[in-house]
């Protein structure tokens, strides 16, 4: 059980609590308690004399270490060495085996192995292809195994080509004769499956329980009542053309206050999502698991119900919405001076996209901007031109790097791969979230409320220390960056964005990053270089923000909506480590997906000639992004020469010396694509041009070097 558990089976609250924590350290410490998975504890106790145990890593020694493979709440914690048997196979790292333990003291065991278990998953995700010997799935998950024969009866009409998912009956390996599809997404070629195999690839929900689609259906729309009116208040939304889901409407005025020339008054309302989905409700629980919105290219899988994402949550032009309102003062150079948030009903002006806001500020309004372009555009950019220099003399990391944009027809099916142009109008909206996130968890902070802060640490200083070697051998910098602040890496941008390898700098220090994160425990966000930052400005599409709507509403006694008890610390760091893994796992199903519509419309193009850069080097070949479709794609090493290559890790090169040809990081280069599989996303290139840079250059001229020098620096000669 965790703490948590046993605190609510005997009923105990505030201070009692803290003595039940108290108690259990005290036993932990004498031995009789241990912790386990989850922050979960169990009466400790010695491990059962055969036991299946999950090999996990080496010793220095170089033997196999383990730990039990059974239940994590039942089994304690323990340290197996596994006794190598030199019959058969030996076990490797990730394997189970079941094992004969001797018991050598403490939490240590020995192990002998009496057999090596299957590793075979509970399903299988593939396409379906025809072989001589009959049907066959070929996984596309890493780690999935070989291809699984399939008999004709199992396969449940599905035919080659087809993506299906794979199951047996759950007590035996999958590539016995119980395995059989259980699922076709749909055709290999077909563009509605990819989106489909991307979410079950990555565990994703895709449809709503009917009891949470009917809450949802059961809402109704709010009336004034306590709430502030803000309906006369020309807020409007910006977004994107094919946005659906309007969370955050924006307003701004300079500010009237004679104390304060030239500074802005602004408004940003998000959508009240908390006043619909109530803590611990069958729909706020859906909506936890899912942790979030998860966006593909042809369709949403929205972490609230369509009623509710696009429907009452969503701030319409012309229809009344709830909303928490921030209101926030600035001065001439952006700084803030004061905010308050306050619990309102709004109504939005217009629905407007980043390309009418930027075209009316370039002097080009249309028929909707026109009218609202000296009253509410200007005064927007105004207080944007403020919070810029403001952010100019923080010093951040805006890592500009150009995104892929699938365009799709009528009927979603891909038609062409673009670019994402950042406008001036997509900062704007951007300036805006921050400060809101910020004031929001300033707020909270001094409320000393429950925040689920988003946090980004300071870079891994190897990492930062190889990223800063490497960009000095580009030519990039003259001296490392180990101690870089994000102002120094701000700078080093700026100075580089004309330069050739400018987007590849930008993702090597994207490479370099950590990964921002949920948690209660505030270590300031590196990347924008700020003390404290939380998210607020997306409850329709975020938990995270929802979180912190419902702080919000609960210390400033907003009203219902609020946390419904108080918050338990171990429970709400461990939702913040589920929502963290949740916008990850996401992130991956996103990319997944659109690397396979890429490489659906490539497969038309295979033949074609491109330019590209080489990204990144492996022994096995390099990749190289394409410059036309930002598509990434593999020349395998066996293409390159016919000579032995040597692979530089140091270095990021593959090496030709009987040529003297190097292949490095930076290098221009240009490909024909060969191959594509389209069920797994991968293009594959043959190297028909290459340009050296300077990297690769660098590593010929110090080679030549070590030739022809003696030892005293003499040249020698050959």
């Amino acid at each position: 059980m965790t703490r948590r558990d046993l605190a609510r089976a005997f009923n105990l609250k505030g201070q009692e609590r803290a003595d039940l924590r108290a108690m259990m350290r005290e036993l932990e410490g004498e031995g009789l308690l241990a912790r386990g998975h989850k922050k979960r504890v169990r009466a400790k106790g010695r491990l059962p004399g055969v036991t299946v145990v999950h090999v996990t890593a080496l010793d220095h020694d170089g033997d196999l270490l383990g730990q039990p493979a059974t239940d994590s709440d039942e089994a304690p914690l323990a340290q197996i060495h596994l006794l190598q048997d030199s019959r058969g196979r030996a076990p490797k790292i990730g394997d189970r085996v079941l094992a004969r333990l001797n018991h050598i003291g403490g939490q240590n065991y020995e192990g002998k192995v009496i057999k090596i278990l299957a590793n075979a998953p509970s399903k299988i995700i593939g396409v379906l292809e025809q072989s001589r010997d009959g049907l066959v799935v070929r996984p596309l998950e890493k780690g999935a195994g070989r291809e699984l024969r399939l008999s004709r009866e199992a396969t449940g009409g599905a035919g080659p080509g087809d993506l299906v998912v794979i199951q047996g009956d759950g007590a035996r390996p999958l590539d016995r004769a119980d395995a059989k599809v259980t699922q076709r997404l749909g055709h290999v070629d077909d563009a509605g499956a990819i989106s489909l195999l991307a979410a079950h690839q990555h565990d994703l929900q895709i449809a709503f329980p009917q009891e949470v689609i009917e809450i949802a259906d059961m809402a109704k729309p709010v009336s004034l009542g306590k709430r502030v009116d803000l309906r006369d208040l020309p807020l409007v939304t910006i977004d994107g053309s094919d946005a659906r889901d309007f969370d955050d409407a924006v307003f701004a005025a300079a500010d009237d206050d004679p104390s304060n020339p030239g500074g802005w008054r602004v408004t940003v309302a998000i959508a009240d999502v908390a006043h619909y989905v109530q803590p611990g409700s069958p729909l706020d629980l859906e909506a936890r698991r899912r942790g979030n919105s998860t966006y593909f290219p042809d369709r949403v899988l929205p972490m609230l119900p369509e009623a509710l994402s696009n429907g009452l949550c969503s701030l319409r032009p012309g229809e009344e919405r709830a909303c928490l309102a921030l209101h926030i003062w600035l001065d001439r150079s952006g700084q803030k001076k004061r905010h308050r948030v306050e619990r309102g009903l709004m109504r939005s002006t217009a629905r407007l996209t980043y390309e009418q806001v930027q075209a009316a500020k370039d002097g080009k309004p249309d028929e909707q901007t026109t009218p609202l372009l000296s009253s509410v555009i200007q005064p927007l950019f105004g207080a944007y031109d403020a919070l810029t220099r403001a952010r100019n003399k923080r010093g951040t990391l805006d890592l500009d790097l150009p995104e892929l944009r699938i365009l799709l027809d009528d009927k979603r099916n891909p038609v062409d791969v673009g670019k994402t142009v950042r406008l001036d109008a997509h900062r704007l909206i951007e300036e805006f979230m921050i400060m809101a996130n910020v004031a929001a968890a300033e707020t909270l902070e001094a409320k000393a409320a429950p925040c689920m802060y988003r946090v980004h640490d300071k870079p891994d200083q190897v990492k930062i220390e190889g990223l800063g070697q490497l960009l000095k051998s580009l030519g990039v910098v003259r001296q490392g960056i180990l101690n870089a602040t994000p102002k120094d890496l701000a700078r080093l941008l700026e100075k580089t964005r004309d330069h050739p390898l400018s987007p590849l700098i930008s993702s090597l220090l994207l490479r370099a990053q950590s990964q921002a994160i949920y948690t209660p425990q505030n270590i300031g966000h590196y990347g924008l270089n700020l003390g404290r930052y939380a998210h607020f400005t997306s409850p329709i599409r975020r938990y995270a923000d929802l979180l912190v709507h419902r702080s919000l509403i609960s210390a400033l006694k907003l009203g219902d909506g609020g946390f419904s008890e108080d918050v338990d610390a171990e429970a709400f760091q461990e939702l913040g480590s589920h929502i963290s893994s949740s916008e990850r796992r996401s992130m991956e199903a996103e990319r997944a997906a659109k690397d396979r519509f890429v490489a659906m419309l490539m497969a038309e193009r295979v033949g074609g000639v491109f330019k590209a850069r080489i990204t990144s080097v492996h022994r096995f070949g390099l990749f190289v992004q394409l410059t036309e479709t930002l598509a990434d794609a593999l020349v395998p090493i066996s293409t390159l020469s016919i000579n032995r290559l040597d692979h530089d890790d140091a270095e990021h090169a593959l090496v030709d010396w009987q040529a003297s040809t190097v292949w490095a990081l930076g290098d221009a280069v240009e490909v024909e694509l060969v191959e594509v599989d389209t069920a797994m996303g991968r293009l594959s290139c043959r190297l028909v041009d290459h340009t050296p840079g300077p990297r690769s250059t660098a590593i010929l001229k110090s080679r030549r070097r070590r030739k022809t020098s003696g030892p005293r620096g003499r040249r020698r000669r050959f």
